[in-house]
């Protein structure tokens, strides 16, 4: 099992921390997406490096390329944050990682 899992949920990992690593510029899209940035975001593990392929998300904390953010990886859940269950999205970023503190040793 991954080490960059926060939150799993029926063994499908649902919480993450990533790095924005870019934003998709687009003028055509669903309506749902008007007004919402989505950027492009890498996995990372607890040391802070790349794990895992990059993927979409939608913005809801104004996050930017190099932020490292919490990203909620599941459609109901990540709709929820948006209070709109027509909008079809299947990641959102719900925080901006300031730091990460554990005990390594909890961990073995």
């Amino acid at each position: 099992m991954a080490d960059f899992c926060i939150l799993q949920v029926l063994r499908k990992t649902v919480m993450l921390i990533c790095k924005v690593i870019g934003d998709i510029v687009s003028t055509v899209k669903n309506t749902e997406f008007t007004g919402k940035k989505i950027l492009i975001v890498q996995p990372l593990d607890l040391e802070g490096r790349t794990s895992g392929e990059a993927f979409l998300a939608l913005d809801s904390v104004q996050a930017g390329a190099g932020d490292r953010v919490l990203v909620m990886k599941e459609g109901g859940s990540a709709r929820i944050v948006f209070n709109n269950n027509k909008i079809p999205v299947q990641a959102v970023i719900t925080a901006i990682v300031d730091g990460v503190d554990m005990d390594h040793k909890a961990n073995r």
